[in-house]
């Protein structure tokens, strides 16, 4: 998974990478970093993808989030589909660069494939000591912005 041509600095002591200016991400054995996009108004969980090298380059050099597909093996323009692309408004590192913040204008009104904003919109019950087996899901701001069917021609 790693991208000819895309590099980025050599990374440097732990106080060099934590401290420093130089933007040296750690990739993990498959190529790969995770990326959170949050919208860049409300601050709200969009979804959580990989990038590897050269989707994290592009997502810079175009200013719209490209992503890594693991489950197609390619490179994934959020929204070259669906039309709801996501504007970079900020790009974050973590502390150690093995992680990535994508503040976002999301276009469309939905980030999720299945038609919803995030694609965080169910949630898990805690603290009622119960059998992990037997935890049902909440939706929470589930309602559908479109029907993926119609954008996507599938379910």
């Amino acid at each position: 998974m790693t991208s000819e041509g895309t590099a980025f600095k050599t990374r440097g002591s732990k106080a060099e990478v934590e401290e420093g200016l130089d933007f040296a991400p750690k990739f993990d054995a498959n190529g790969l970093i995770p990326a959170i996009a949050t919208d860049h108004e409300s601050g709200n969980l969009l979804m959580v993808a990989y990038m590897n090298a050269e989707s994290l380059a592009q997502t810079i050099a175009i200013g719209e989030a490209v992503y890594f597909s693991r489950s197609r093996n390619e490179l994934w323009h959020k929204g070259a589909t669906s039309g709801h692309t996501q504007v970079v408004r900020e790009l974050r590192v973590d502390c150690d660069q093995d992680a990535i913040w994508l503040r976002v204008e999301q276009k469309g009104g939905a980030c999720c494939h299945t038609g919803r904003k995030s694609c965080f919109y169910r949630s898990i019950p805690v603290g009622n000591g119960g059998d992990p087996a037997t935890i049902a899901l909440q939706f929470q701001d589930a309602d559908k912005v479109f029907d993926p069917e119609q954008v996507y021609g599938k379910k």
